[in-house]
């Protein structure tokens, strides 16, 4: 892949978490300042590495599981814009307010999650799983269609078991639309973090949403986060 494909395929992908809808060649073009033909000449390379595609109503694109795996796989959760930061140090504040109340701190991280994403949240307490934020998942334009839905709730219904079987073991894992363990025609992002609790050695804590999203601004805030509760709770 060329550095001009790389940007063009991270342009339609940010794009896309943005707007919801494909992104035509005309869009890139200004971005870029080539011409459109130079765009879709460029796209239609990308489409046959499998990294876009064309919806059959739009003559633009949208990034396909494998696109957003090869952009995910280049972020970096360590550096954030200053505006995350302040983020992550809010939800620390009120995470250290409830340091001796594990159950507490951990929910209030949750609920801190789905405010700053938009997206759901969960987080395993003891043998349970927390979630917050439904609503949020089911008013992406992706989760309108029963059909989606249906898969979402399959993802979720399984989600637990899942947690108690598998144990991501890496610190961060991303796990993007046919990538999750379940329901995997949802079109969803499961963006998982591992932390020690006084409840086990691996708690989790993390957010699902549609893979149409901003991954570097989840990314960062779900790793900060679960890195905070094994800070505050102590493990």
């Amino acid at each position: 892949m060329t550095e001009r494909q790389k940007e063009i395929l991270f342009a339609i992908i940010e794009q896309y978490a943005e707007v919801a809808s494909p992104v035509g060649s005309v869009t890139l073009a200004k971005l870029f300042n080539v011409s459109s033909a130079t765009i879709r000449t460029e796209m239609s390379k990308l489409e046959e590495a499998g990294l876009i595609t064309q919806p059959h109503t739009s003559a633009g694109r949208v990034p396909t599981d494998a696109g957003y795996r090869f952009y995910v796989n280049q972020i970096s959760t360590t550096d954030a814009p200053n505006k995350l930061d302040r983020s992550a140090k809010a939800i620390e504040a009120r995470v250290n307010s409830h340091h001796s109340e594990a159950h507490r701190a951990i929910k209030v991280a949750v609920d801190s999650l789905v405010e700053l994403t938009g997206n759901l949240g969960l987080a395993t307490i003891g043998d349970q799983l927390y979630i917050s934020g439904i609503s949020n998942l089911f008013s992406q334009p992706e989760f309108l269609e029963h059909e989606s839905m249906r898969a979402v709730a399959r993802l979720l219904d399984n989600l637990e078991p899942w947690l108690r079987e598998a144990k991501p073991n890496a610190p961060l894992s991303v796990f993007i639309g046919s990538e999750n363990p379940v329901g995997q025609t949802s079109h969803a992002t499961l963006i998982i973090s591992r932390f020690r609790s006084p409840y086990s050695d691996k708690s989790y804590i993390g957010v699902l949403g549609p893979t149409r999203q901003s991954y570097s601004k989840v990314m960062h805030l779900v790793r900060r986060v679960g890195a905070m509760l094994e800070d505050s709770l102590g493990g």
